[in-house]
């Protein structure tokens, strides 16, 4: 059957727009918080997108499979070519904290790769979206990237390795700042507003399916934390970490992250 990816993208975006005036109607009234078996903090504005997303995908595509950070993991996705990858909130920690870098992530994914996708930033109501081989779009206009001077040099790692300092010596070569949400950082590589988001600590699909396509769209590059293509809907849906880097950023970054990489891995924390 012949889909088209612009309606598919078109009925992903009102959930995504349903579901971000929703978060922001939450964090100005109030919402609880609880910790999970793993110590992490979830919300009711996890759960409430959540609900928004999964209905969407009930409702307008039944035979889709579904993989959400909210949800129990059914392994019968596995059967499906077809896989709808959602983190409800990227960044809870974020949105505990009341920082500004939390967002909606959601990818559909098509025999392991992603085809449509979406990341919104409730805070800032930016909305970066994507359908494979269409380009790169910020609410609903296309993304010329910038020349290559003419963007933020910094590179973003993740928020612990950034506290232990893992990364010491990659800050000798541009700025280094955390990120409390992969999903959008991976945004801002897309777009060209940093130059590179990097991190060896492991990472699940949800986090990054929707940024891999955004990014891929942009003309960057993006990999597991070992060089690898992600290829998604796997039993395990875990990855370990992620070099992204953006089309305007310096040619050469890419093998030095690669570089970086390596001698962590050779020299454990």
């Amino acid at each position: 059957m012949v889909r088209n990816r612009e309606q598919e993208l078109a009925t992903l975006i009102d959930s995504v727009q349903q579901a971000g005036a929703h978060v922001r109607k939450l964090v100005r009234d109030g919402f609880e918080v609880q910790t999970k078996a793993d110590h992490s903090p979830v919300t009711t504005v996890d759960h409430e997108v959540n609900r928004i997303l999964y209905d969407m995908q009930r409702r307008e595509f039944p035979s889709d499979g579904w993989l959400s950070e909210e949800s129990p993991d059914d392994l019968a996705r596995l059967d499906h070519d077809r896989v709808w990858i959602i983190d409800p909130i990227d960044g809870t920690r974020a949105l505990v904290n009341r920082v500004p870098e939390f967002c909606i992530s959601a990818a559909l994914i098509e025999r392991g790769f992603p085809v449509v996708a979406a990341i919104l930033n409730p805070s800032t109501n930016e909305l970066f979206t994507a359908v494979r081989g269409g380009g790169l779009f910020l609410n609903g206009s296309r993304v010329t990237l910038s020349p290559l001077h003419d963007f933020d040099p910094v590179i973003m790692v993740g928020a612990r390795e950034f506290r232990v300092d893992r990364w010491a010596t990659l800050a000798e070569i541009s700025p280094c700042r955390p990120m409390y949400s992969i999903a959008h950082a991976l945004a801002l590589v897309a777009a060209g507003r940093v130059q590179a988001a990097f991190t060896l600590d492991p990472e699940h699909e949800w986090d990054v399916a929707a940024g891999v396509l955004l990014i891929e769209e942009g003309g960057g590059t993006i990999s597991d934390g070992t060089g690898k293509p992600f290829v998604f809907n796997q039993p395990l849906p875990t990855f370990s970490g992620v070099i992204s880097v953006a089309a305007t950023a310096d040619k050469d970054l890419r093998a030095r992250l690669e570089i970086h990489a390596e001698r962590a891995r050779l020299q454990p924390e």
